[in-house]
């Protein structure tokens, strides 16, 4: 097999800047959002010619939510982009997602949000043809997914596995047998298989195991399937972060899933991967380029990260100052327990440095952070948790302060983790779950070689 290599990005969320994003709403609804919104467009044409510009690498995968909500204008001005790219030289294989033909997509003025014009699911069909569609082994039209020939003897499955009606992305019984038909034809042609899916697979940290919609509802059983039928990687979006993650079946076999985070906010990041022989596949990563926009100074990367901050420190004051805005995501306005716990919690984060909290609790911190503000590690440990390979392991002073505080409540612990979901089919540890949500003790998310079989 020759050695092939390709681009992957994700979540491109592009957003028309003729629509509009601005004004005193927009603003508010900033302080919350982990990636950008009115600098969407600058930032995919920088990418793009950025893309463009790669002589020795001719092939792109997008993996999902292409548009920022599915404005006809946003879709519109991305084709464009996507045209421009494949007259370059490029072949382009996306898939579509929930974002790419929401009911009321919107923009904001000075006189606040406003409704656009939208696309319907079957329109996408037709807006995307060109661009894996067309030239594909074999389509499944209605759940908006093909298979395609990447490479001589690499083959793409790449699926659509938008939510079923409950707000979970799935994939149906007919879809599940038109993957395992294309994998077997595929195993049986000799093909190398890949596939790409806007939704994970596999969980980015095992904390997102307890998020309805950060891993596919049957995708245990789908991995299961892959694996054993021969497709042991898989490219994925959605979660704006930075991971690789390893399954294995029971019989042995291995399945990968390489999620990426979105090109529009912070880790933004390019993966370019390089397919070395049968069974080994190279993963490595890069910052999105410099786009045009006027960031105060700053650089692109720390653009990025000043905006992820804001969300992380915006829902804290609001913890201590506002309790009831959170409590409305989770269903609990008007709780006056939630509320009096939530504004005490966030009081004392946004307070506290790490030593005070520390002594509160009756533990002690490294003087090395004792004099660090806690609002800025939680800032930070949720950051990391989004860029990947997260530095707090065994023998770090922020680790070892995390295992007090958790060992302090273990009482609590052990009731919670009845409750709690399982985690890949293995009983809740909130120990288990925090060491790994703080730290990086498995494959190295940005930079990786992947042994498939």
């Amino acid at each position: 097999m020759e050695c092939n290599r390709f681009f992957v990005i994700a979540d491109t969320h592009y957003f028309a800047s003729s629509i509009g994003a601005y004004g005193e709403e927009y603003e508010k609804r900033m302080r919350y959002e982990q990636k950008t919104h009115a600098e969407t467009q600058a930032i995919n044409e920088a990418v793009f010619e950025y893309l463009e510009s790669v002589k020795d690498i001719d092939v792109v995968l997008i993996a999902g939510d292409l548009t920022y909500n599915g404005e006809k204008e946003s879709h519109k001005g991305f084709t464009r982009l996507l045209k421009r790219l494949k007259e370059s030289g490029k072949r382009i294989y996306i898939i579509t997602a929930g974002h790419d033909y929401r009911p009321h997509p919107y923009g904001f003025n000075e006189n606040g949000r406003f409704d656009v014009e939208g696309i319907k699911r079957g329109d996408l069909f037709d807006y995307y043809y060109e661009f894996g569609f067309k030239n594909a082994l074999a389509v499944d039209r209605e759940h908006l997914s093909y298979c395609a020939q990447l490479f001589p003897g690499v083959r793409l499955l790449a699926l659509n596995n938008d939510d079923d009606g409950t707000g979970k992305p799935t994939y149906s019984g007919e879809q599940i047998e038109w993957i395992r038909e294309q994998a077997i034809k595929g195993r049986e042609d000799g093909q190398f298989m890949i596939a790409m899916n806007h939704y994970p697979l596999l969980p980015g940290k095992p904390v997102f195991a307890l998020t309805p919609d950060a891993v596919m509802k049957n995708a245990d059983a789908v991995t299961t399937m892959l694996a054993d039928e021969g497709v042991h990687l898989c490219f994925t979006g959605h979660m704006h972060n930075q991971s690789i993650n390893e399954k294995i079946t029971e019989k042995g076999n291995k399945f990968y899933d390489v999620c990426t985070g979105s090109i529009t906010g912070c880790p933004a990041k390019i993966r370019i991967v390089t397919i070395k022989d049968e069974k080994t596949v190279k993963i490595e990563s890069m910052p999105v380029p410099d786009f045009e926009w006027d960031m105060g100074g700053k650089t692109t990367e720390k653009y990025f990260a000043d905006q992820f901050d804001m969300m992380i420190n915006s829902t804290i004051e609001d913890m201590a100052g506002n309790p009831d805005r959170l409590l409305r995501d989770f269903g609990a306005s008007g709780n006056r327990i939630l509320q009096a716990v939530f504004s005490r919690l966030g009081k004392i984060v946004s307070t506290s440095t790490i030593g005070s909290f520390s002594k509160k609790l009756l533990v002690k911190a490294d003087p090395a952070i004792s004099e660090r503000k806690l609002q800025d590690l939680v800032a930070e440990v949720v950051r990391n948790m989004f860029e990947g390979d997260q530095p707090y392991i065994e023998g770090t002073p922020e680790y070892e302060l995390f295992m007090k505080v958790l060992g302090r409540f273990r009482p609590i612990i052990k009731i919670l983790n009845k409750k709690f979901p399982s985690v890949n089919g293995k009983p809740a540890d909130l120990f288990e779950i925090v060491k790994h949500t703080i730290g990086n003790y498995g494959i190295p998310d940005n930079e990786a070689e992947l042994i498939l079989k």
